[in-house]
C-alpha cells in the first residue's frame, strides 16, 4: 500500500512538520508500559464469568469448586462482593467528569440483562489458575424471553426525548417536509439497514488496581484517566482526590475505551477484598460482551429535489435497539442532515428496549451510518435526474449550517470535492463503465463531514522550564496510538520556542492538570490550546524576567519586541542581543521557572458553526460472476484546519479510511436472536482489512483558516477519514455493475444474487 499527500503551508517553526512519533522507540521496543504489563509485588489475576443467558435470573450459584480449585483466592458474586456507592448517570467523557457506560451495574443482583453480563469473579495467583477456575463457578438461571435484534422488537419501538445521553434530541425538524416533498419534481424513498458493529483494538480493555491505605491506584486503558477517576469515585462513593488514575499507553480504542465500563471499579472491589493488587484483563470474547458496540440498525431516508438538483426536503428516520436502562443510539442523523443546503427536515430516532448492553461511541460515531445512507441516496437522486454525482453535490454546498441557520467557521468542502475528484482521475468515469479483462471497473464518490466537539468545561496543562534549557509541559490526556505525544511536544516547543528535541511532553496521569478524554475528534484541538496557553505563558514570564533583570543584555526591552528561537530571547531588529533560557535561569539562582494555562471552549451560542469537511472517491473492480470486490484506490480530500503534525494527520486520515473499506465490505457482528449471544466473537470470525485488502490510498489536504475553534485552528482528523467511505464504495460498485446494494457490509451473496 502506498499513500501519498500534499503537505501543509511550509512554516518554520515545528508545528506541521511531519516528525517521527517521540514514543516510537518505546513502543517497538518493549519499554512502553500498558495497563496489563504493570510489575507490581504480590499481583493476583482476575477473570470474569458471563451470563450465558439473555434475559432471566440466576436460580443458584455454587462457588465450592472455583474456590477449592489450586491457588484461587477469592471468587466474588452478587451473594459477597458487596453494593456499589451509587450509579452515577450517563454521560459522555468528552465532559471529563463520570463517563459509566452504561446506567447498570452487574453482580448487583440475581438479574440478568443481556447474555456476558459479568456474574462472577475469579482472582487467582496466576492468570492460567484464575481462568481454570472462572469455569468451575456453576450457575443456573430461570430464563425469560428476550429481544436481541430490530426484527423480534419492531412493534415495541418507541420514540425517546433524547438519545446519547441525553445531548440528542430525538426529533429534530425545520420548515415543512411533507409539502416540500409534495411539490419536489424528483424523490428518493429508500431504507438501508446495518450489521452492528464491535470495535476490536489489538489491546484489550485491562485495569491494573491495587489500595494504599484508603488510597486507589489504577492502571487503566482509557481514552480519559480523569473520566475513570470520577467514575470509579462515585461508583464506590470515596473522593476522586483518592484515585490515581495512570494511562500512559492505550493500545487502540475506537470508541471501546471512551467510556468507562464496569472492570475498573470491579478490579478496584475485588483488590480491596483481597488486600493484594489484581489485575482484570478483558478476553477477546469478552470485548464484544463488555464495552458496548455499534448497534444494529435500520434507517430510511427520503429526498426532495427541484429539477435543478437542488435539494428541498430531508426525512431521516432511524431504528435500533438499546439496552433495557439506557436511551442511546449513536446520532446518526445530524450530519446527514446538516452537510447540505436544504430547507425543510425531519429527523427521528426510534428505539427498541433489548437485551443487549448500551451501544457506544465507535469510530465516526453516527456519520459513518447516517452518511451511508444520504450519500447513496444522492447518487441515486443524480442518476434520476440525469446530473454527475460531483456536480449535484457541488450544487447543494452551504456556506450556513442549515440546522442553525449560522455560518461555517471554516469549510473548503467544494475544493474537497473539486481536489479530491481531480485526485481520482473523476473526468475518466464513464457510462458504461471500463472493463480489465474481467473485472468492471467502477468511480464512485461522497461527502465527507464530521462535528468539531469541544470540552464541556476548562482544560489545563503546566509547561516548565529547568536551568539546563530543557522544557517538560504536562496534560492528562492519554496516547490512544493517534501521536499525541509527538503532536504536543511540536505545540509546546514551538510556543516554548525551544527545539523539539529539547523539549518533552508527558501525559496519561490524573496527578497531572486536567484535560477530558480525547474523543470525537476533539484531542488535537483541546490539547493543542491547553499546551499552547501554557507554554505561551511560560515563555511570556521568561521574557519579563529577562527585560527585567539589570545583568540581562535584554534589560529594559519592550516584552513585544522580544522574539525566542531555539531556547534564546532576542531582540526583534537586532538578533545578536539577547541570552538563552538558561542563562537567565541559573543566573537568578532558580533551578526551574513554571507556569500553568487554561482554555475553555467557545461558547455553544457562538454566531457560527463548525464543522470538519472532506471528500471521499473510490475505484472498484468487480467479478460480475464470482461476486469478489476488490477496492483499487481511495482518495481523500480534507479540510481539518491547521495540521500539526503532517505524518500523523495523514496516519490517521489512511487508518480511516482503510476502517471505511472495512465497514463497507466486511465488519458485521451476527446476533444469534435465539441464545441473544454474538456468533462471531472473535478475529478469527469478525472479518477486519488486512494489508492484502488495502488499495492505494491518496490523502490530500485543503488548506483552511480557522479562527474561532481554538487558538491554533485544529478542527480534528481522527473521525472525518472514515465518514463517507463505505458510500463511495458502494457507489463505484454500482457504478461497476449496476447493482444497488443498500446494506452494510456489502458482500459477495448481495451481488451475485
Amino acid at each position: 500500500m502506498t499513500t501519498t499527500a500534499q503537505r501543509p503551508q511550509a512554516h518554520d517553526g515545528p508545528i506541521g512538520r511531519p516528525l517521527d512519533r517521540v514514543d516510537g522507540r518505546a513502543k517497538v521496543t518493549g519499554a512502553a508500559r500498558y495497563a496489563a504489563e504493570v510489575p507490581l509485588p504480590g499481583l493476583t489475576y482476575a477473570v470474569l464469568v458471563g451470563a450465558r443467558v439473555a434475559h432471566g435470573r440466576i436460580t443458584s450459584l455454587d462457588t465450592t469448586e472455583a474456590e477449592r480449585a489450586d491457588g484461587v483466592i477469592a471468587v466474588l458474586t452478587h451473594q459477597n462482593l458487596g453494593k456499589i456507592a451509587a450509579q452515577p448517570p450517563l454521560l459522555p467523557s468528552l465532559a471529563g467528569s463520570v463517563a459509566p457506560g452504561e446506567t447498570f451495574f452487574p453482580m448487583q443482583g440475581d438479574e440478568i440483562h443481556y447474555a456476558g453480563q459479568h456474574v462472577a469473579l475469579v482472582v487467582a495467583d496466576t492468570y492460567e489458575r484464575a481462568l481454570h477456575a472462572s469455569h468451575l463457578v456453576r450457575i443456573t438461571y430461570a430464563e425469560e424471553p428476550s429481544v436481541t435484534v430490530i426484527d423480534q422488537g419492531r412493534d415495541q419501538a418507541y420514540e425517546p426525548e433524547a438519545i446519547f445521553a441525553g445531548f440528542v434530541p430525538g426529533r429534530s425538524e425545520r420548515g415543512d417536509v411533507a409539502t416540500a416533498l409534495d411539490g419536489a419534481a424528483v424523490t428518493v424513498d429508500r431504507t438501508f439497514t446495518f450489521a452492528a458493529n464491535h470495535h476490536n483494538p489489538i489491546e484489550t480493555s485491562a485495569t491494573t488496581a491495587y489500595w494504599e491505605g484508603d488510597r486507589l491506584t489504577l492502571h487503566d486503558a482509557t481514552q480519559g484517566v480523569t473520566a475513570t477517576q470520577h467514575t470509579v469515585a462515585a461508583l464506590l462513593g470515596i473522593p476522586h482526590t483518592r484515585i490515581r488514575v495512570i494511562g500512559h499507553y492505550t493500545g487502540g480504542s475506537f470508541g471501546a475505551k471512551a467510556m468507562v465500563w464496569h472492570h475498573p471499579a470491579l478490579a478496584a472491589l475485588a483488590a480491596r477484598a483481597v488486600g493484594r493488587p489484581v489485575r482484570l484483563a478483558l478476553t477477546r470474547e469478552q470485548m464484544f460482551f463488555g464495552c458496548g458496540h455499534r448497534e444494529e440498525q435500520e434507517q430510511r431516508l427520503v429526498l426532495g429535489a427541484d429539477a435543478e438538483g437542488r435539494l428541498v426536503a430531508l426525512r431521516h428516520h432511524k431504528l435500533s435497539p438499546t439496552s433495557p436502562f439506557d436511551h442511546w443510539a449513536e446520532p446518526s442523523l445530524g450530519v446527514a442532515g446538516q452537510l447540505y443546503a436544504c430547507p425543510n427536515y425531519e429527523g427521528v430516532y426510534r428505539l427498541i428496549r433489548a437485551n443487549t448492553m448500551t451501544p457506544t461511541f465507535m469510530r465516526c460515531p453516527g456519520e459513518a451510518t447516517g452518511l451511508f445512507a444520504l450519500e447513496a441516496a444522492m447518487d441515486e437522486l443524480a442518476e434520476r435526474l440525469g446530473l454527475d454525482p460531483l456536480e449535484l453535490r457541488l450544487r447543494n454546498c452551504s456556506d450556513t449550517d442549515p440546522a442553525s441557520g449560522r455560518p461555517w467557521s471554516s469549510s473548503g468542502l467544494r475544493e474537497c470535492l473539486r481536489q479530491g475528484a481531480d485526485r481520482i482521475g473523476w473526468a475518466r468515469r464513464s457510462a458504461p463503465p471500463a472493463r480489465d479483462g474481467d473485472w468492471l471497473i467502477g468511480l464512485g464518490m461522497a461527502a465527507s463531514a464530521y462535528p468539531v466537539y469541544g470540552p464541556y468545561n476548562p482544560q489545563r496543562a503546566r509547561a516548565r522550564v529547568y536551568a539546563d534549557g530543557t522544557a517538560v509541559v504536562q496534560a492528562a490526556v492519554t496516547d490512544i496510538g493517534t501521536g499525541v505525544l509527538t503532536v504536543m511536544t511540536q505545540v509546546a516547543a514551538e510556543a516554548l520556542g525551544v527545539p523539539v528535541e529539547r523539549c518533552r511532553f508527558e501525559g496519561g496521569d490524573t496527578d497531572l492538570p486536567n484535560t477530558a478524554a480525547a474523543v470525537g475528534s476533539s484531542g488535537a484541538g483541546m490539547v493543542s490550546a491547553t499546551v499552547h496557553a501554557a507554554a505561551s505563558a511560560l515563555r511570556e514570564q521568561l521574557v519579563a524576567r529577562a527585560v527585567a533583570d539589570e545583568g540581562s543584555p535584554l534589560h529594559g526591552a519592550d516584552p513585544a519586541d522580544v522574539v525566542v528561537r531555539d531556547g534564546r530571547m532576542a531582540l526583534r531588529g537586532s538578533p545578536g542581543t539577547g541570552e538563552g533560557y538558561a542563562e537567565l535561569l541559573q543566573r537568578q539562582f532558580l533551578p526551574d521557572l513554571e507556569a500553568t494555562g487554561s482554555w475553555g471552549p467557545p461558547p455553544h451560542d457562538a454566531p457560527y458553526a463548525s464543522m470538519t469537511f472532506g471528500a471521499q472517491f473510490a475505484e472498484v473492480a468487480v467479478d460480475p460472476v464470482l461476486g469478489l470486490v476488490r477496492v483499487r484506490r481511495l482518495a481523500g480530500a480534507f479540510a481539518p484546519g491547521r495540521v500539526l503534525n503532517a505524518k500523523t494527520a495523514r496516519s490517521q486520515l489512511m487508518g480511516g479510511m482503510i476502517w471505511g473499506l472495512g465497514q463497507a465490505l466486511l465488519e458485521a457482528t451476527h446476533m444469534d436472536p435465539g441464545t441473544g449471544r454474538w456468533a462471531n466473537a472473535s478475529l478469527g470470525e469478525y472479518l477486519v482489512p488486512v494489508n492484502a485488502d488495502a488499495p492505494d490510498v491518496d490523502v490530500d489536504f485543503v488548506e483552511v483558516e480557522d479562527t474561532v475553534v481554538n487558538p491554533l485552528g485544529v478542527k480534528g482528523v481522527g473521525e472525518v477519514g472514515q465518514a463517507g467511505v463505505a458510500p463511495a464504495i458502494a457507489n463505484a460498485i454500482h457504478h461497476a455493475t449496476g447493482r444497488r446494494v443498500r446494506k452494510l457490509p456489502l458482500t459477495i451473496e448481495d451481488l451475485i444474487a
